[in-house]
């Protein structure tokens, strides 16, 4: 984004077009951008990817000083997954700016075309580099090109995270992209350091990412920045050092790269300038429908603006079925608590729909008109009762709420015209819709297995309706949780599950 800003000082500084489309000419486009929605009027939605890769833009390896700078590999670790994802909200009316940073280990449905074309479970991290893998293997025996087949491939890895990212914060427009390398980062940090950084306490992880800061403001270097938001350990067990304090570190380091931007007048120093030029022609892609002077005009105005960042909140923390740690998320609370930020404030469709007890509530797509029957065969008593509750809260019509007998496995099951809302609910709760005959139109059947207990979706839809239904009392609405400061310090610091908020108006300290 910086690299892509300096295109306009560029030709505000005299440089003649000719030199702006000569300097834009290696810069990696892509088609993957789908027709899924877009937002409305002049607002603009972006999603950043930095991706895991120690490799360029093209899939060529990096010089062996690179690596060493890097501590953190060779080529051949790491890979193609979206370890940071934030999605930038610049909205049209010239107002602050919004950046949601989205934890890269929560455990969410992935797009088909990561999973093989079918319903699959995993971090959101990963949908990226599953379909690149999918996708070049299938194509390895008839693509002999090298650059065509890790551009193709690398474009059905974009597809596919950010499909999942859309469906993941409920439909959210995504108008534009920008994809940029671990080598990117290094890069632009090199090319404006020193770069101040301020932490609440002393840390030190020289083993794992080699970071050795001390408490308080501080300057450094490219190799520090790389430390600096990278660690995610401390000898120290009191730090309570987690993945998502790294991602707190990074939203400082963009706010801080931000400022030294400005401080340092490198977007007025030709020379700085063209090497953040050839840092984007090696390591950032852009989606084809960037236009990067129009860009370049509303990253400016976003920088000069200041911006809100937020970091969105996490349940708890678990395992999945291989044991690799993952965050358990609620998802219509992450869909809530998205749609809030990304509304006007005062706007009588950013606060969804109040369930009976106050939660507010998103309503599941496709839901409307459509009858939902829950079959318990779970050992948790009253669990269908509630859920069909939780779920009319959510847009269906209640059907019957039964027990059943008891089964592992929750499945959906729908008939004619309920395809949409059982593949939206499929999707929610992790599990497989099947159309069947035995199933009235429009009607859509939810049988609750033993896996249930575990499933923080179902679990957070029961735990919003009352013990005793009947009792239930309509409440006024409660919005999403409020964000802590990702700058306090003491019991006022976030804790690890926190929605966390930071403004970009000065150097933040952080944990």
């Amino acid at each position: 984004m910086v690299a892509l800003a300096a295109v306009l000082v560029l030709v505000g500084t005299g440089a003649v077009w000719r030199g702006y489309h000569a300097a834009l000419d290696g810069v990696t486009t892509s088609q993957a951008l789908d027709d899924g929605p877009k937002s409305a009027g002049a607002d603009q939605n972006i999603l950043v990817m930095g991706l895991d890769s120690r490799l360029d833009e093209h899939g060529n390896p990096l010089p062996q000083d690179m690596y060493d700078a890097l501590h953190a590999g060779d080529d051949s670790e790491g890979g193609y997954n979206s370890n940071v994802l934030i999605l930038m909200h610049i909205p049209g009316d010239g107002s602050k700016s919004t950046a949601i940073s989205i934890p890269r280990d929560d455990y969410v449905p992935l797009d088909p075309a990561a999973c093989g074309g079918s319903t699959c479970k995993g971090k959101v991290k990963q949908a990226y580099g599953l379909a690149y893998q999918a996708t070049k293997d299938k194509l390895t025996s008839t693509v002999k090109d090298p650059i065509e087949l890790e551009q193709r491939s690398r474009d059905a890895g974009r597809k596919a995270e950010i499909a999942t990212v859309r469906t993941f914060l409920g439909g959210v427009p995504i108008d534009h992209f920008v994809e940029v390398t671990l080598v990117a980062f290094f890069q632009i940090a090199q090319a404006v350091q020193p770069i101040t950084v301020c932490l609440n306490e002393n840390t030190s992880d020289k083993f794992f990412s080699g970071a050795d800061f001390h408490k308080g403001e501080q300057q450094i270097d490219a190799e520090q920045a790389m430390a600096f938001v990278r660690q995610r350990r401390d000898p120290d067990p009191n730090l309570n050092f987690t993945d998502m304090d790294r991602t707190r570190r990074q939203q400082a380091f963009i706010v801080s790269l931000a400022k030294q931007l400005q401080d340092s007048g490198t977007l007025t120093n030709l020379g700085k300038l063209r090497s953040l030029l050839d840092i984007a022609k090696q390591n950032i892609a852009i989606d084809s429908g960037l236009d990067p002077m129009q860009f370049a005009q509303r990253a400016s105005t976003m920088m000069s603006g200041g911006m809100s960042l937020f970091t969105l909140p996490v349940v708890d923390f678990g395992q999945d079925d291989l044991g690799e740690d993952v965050n358990i998320v609620d998802i219509p609370t992450i869909r809530a608590t998205v749609r809030e930020l990304l509304s006007s404030p005062g706007s009588a469709s950013s606060s969804g729909t109040p369930t009976s007890t106050g939660v507010v509530t998103v309503p599941i797509q496709a839901a409307s008109g459509v009858t939902v029957n829950v079959v318990n065969g779970s050992d948790e008593t009253g669990l269908a009762r509630k859920l069909e509750l939780a779920l009319v809260n959510r847009g269906f019509t209640a059907g019957d709420a039964i027990s059943g007998s008891s089964r592992n496995t929750t499945t959906i099951t729908y008939g004619t015209g309920a395809d949409a809302a059982a593949s939206a609910l499929a999707d929610q709760f992790g599990a497989t819709a099947t159309k069947s005959s035995a199933v009235d139109s429009h009607t859509v059947t939810v049988t609750i297995g033993a896996d249930a207990v575990g499933n923080a979706t179902i679990t957070a839809m029961a735990a919003s309706v009352p013990d005793d239904p009947t009792s239930a009392t309509p409440t006024t609405t409660t919005p999403p949780p409020a964000p802590v400061s990702a700058t306090a310090t003491g019991a006022n610091s976030p804790a690890p599950t926190d929605l966390s908020s930071m403004e970009s108006s000065k150097v933040p300290c952080v944990k």
